[in-house]
């Protein structure tokens, strides 16, 4: 085993990274794409450490030389699949820009607390070189390349492919995928190499969501219901596992055990959770292990309300899944310790569109006797429901942001951009489950410089449940 300096970045297990150092600061893209603010989106470095005296605060904003490029997700240049490899560094943060299509590449080596710009890939790269757009996740290789998923092609059309950046230059180097076949939809993905396999999801095509959900575009199309599988040597499609029409199937997780052959799927609009395996037979299956009820309600855009689940993840030791229902507005953990029988284990409510007093009356409830109470944390009032989370890496804090993406913000919750979102923590029992706010845990990014901002996915400098894969 390399001793301490004398490997690269991450961990060598993921129960290794469960020993890791409690997180003093994170990462959070700030948007205001969508709020009437015509201020370029910027990266949030906020302050997390209980022993700071500026905890709950946002140390640090680095704006991005554009406006309404929507930053989304962010990834590192390098994690724990280049354990080993001493010429890495955990040192640069990966930025894409979900409509622009615009790449940013941030320092943060130079000064954790204080990130610095230190490229920008335009968009013609991408358009040009990978006839690709609308970039998504973006996960490190061995290789020490860097690879993002997309959502679209130039046109606002769905395709999803991948595109290759030079882990040293960040130039583009060209598209992962080879074959004939291409997904017609993109989103998130997951690689396991040791089952030679990448797996991606579908969300929709991104002329159709760009400002926002409208129904009829679900028989058009426009959105996802598969999970698509690669061959991970020959980088080709080589099978799609329906689950479900327009499910919209967006987060993917393997197992964090390198050898496993299984992992989680949470599908947005059917509110589903999905196990997927391999089979005997070397293929792939996927199977529902857990339902959100939808709600029967009056007062909002569908009489059937879903749960909408935005986010899932799972902690470092394989034990628990955790997801967010954005628009009934719960988190909830569940014990895989059976992957097959997920055990509901932690619930908590942190806003949503069902609460007491709002707009929306339900009428109908498969799990709640009443509308659960508003949110309210050191006297504000959450707008919005749980949507990104993050997990630190002994698993006992759970830290949730509130925005989805600017044009479903406005759609389904307008006093969101009006308040802006906010950042919260769960404390979480880590024995025999439960989850409980931390009333002492408040980001407001109602109260930025500039105005309310969204503040989306959140990251750790040291790495992280969703952006390490081990190899």
């Amino acid at each position: 085993m390399a001793k301490c300096g004398e490997c690269g970045p991450g961990y060598k297990t993921p129960l290794e990274a469960m020993k890791g150092p409690r997180e003093e600061i994170v990462y959070l893209p700030c948007i205001y794409r969508n709020t009437g603010i015509q201020k370029p989106d910027y990266l949030a470095t906020v302050d997390v450490d209980p022993k700071s005296r500026t905890y709950c605060q946002v140390i640090h904003r680095l704006p991005m030389p554009n406006v309404n490029d929507e930053l989304h997700h962010s990834g590192w240049n390098a994690c724990s699949s280049c354990f080993g490899d001493t010429t890495k560094k955990r040192n640069r943060l990966i930025l894409p820009s979900l409509i622009s299509s615009r790449i940013y590449v941030v320092d943060t080596g130079t000064d954790l607390r204080a990130p610095r710009l230190y490229k920008m890939v335009e968009p013609v790269e991408v358009y040009w070189k990978c006839n690709l757009a609308n970039p998504h996740t973006t996960h490190c290789l061995g290789t020490g390349e860097i690879m993002i998923s997309t959502m679209g092609d130039p046109s606002g059309n769905g395709k999803g492919g991948f595109v290759l950046l030079d882990g040293e230059t960040f130039e583009v180097k060209g598209n992962w995928e080879r074959g004939s076949k291409v997904p017609s939809l993109g989103y998130d993905f997951w690689y396991q190499p040791r089952h030679n396999v990448l797996m991606s999801t579908e969300w929709g095509v991104p002329k159709c969501l760009v400002n926002g959900f409208n129904p009829a575009d679900l028989e058009k199309g426009c959105y996802g219901g598969n999970i698509n599988v690669w061959d991970w040597t020959t980088h080709e499609l080589i099978q799609s596992i329906d689950v479900g029409k327009n499910s919209i199937p967006l987060e993917i997780r393997f197992l964090h055990d390198p050898d496993a052959s299984q992992g989680f799927i949470g599908c947005a609009l059917s509110s589903a959770v999905h196990r997927f395996y391999k089979t005997q037979d070397g293929t792939w299956a996927a199977e529902k292990v857990i339902q959100v009820p939808n709600k029967k309600v009056e007062g909002w855009l569908l009489e059937d309300m879903p749960g909408l689940i935005t986010d899932i993840l799972i902690s470092l030791d394989d034990r628990f899944l955790y997801f967010s229902n954005w628009i009934h507005g719960d988190i909830r953990q569940y014990d895989i310790s059976n992957p097959q029988k997920p055990k509901l284990v932690g619930q908590v409510f942190l806003g949503g569109s069902i609460v007491k007093g709002g707009p929306v009356t339900v009428v109908e409830d498969q799990e709640l006797e009443c509308q659960p109470d508003p949110f309210v944390i050191k006297g504000k009032r959450v707008q919005g429901g749980p949507q990104m989370i993050q997990l630190s890496l002994d698993g006992k804090r759970l830290y949730v942001s509130t925005s989805l993406y600017s044009g479903w913000d406005k759609q389904f919750y307008p006093d969101l951009i009006e308040e802006g979102s906010v950042m919260l923590q769960i404390d979480v029992d880590t024995h025999k489950g439960g989850l409980k706010a931390n009333k002492n845990f408040l980001v407001d990014f109602g109260k930025e410089p500039h105005g309310p901002a969204l503040a989306h996915e959140i990251r750790y400098p040291g790495g992280d449940t969703t952006s390490d894969i081990w190899i």
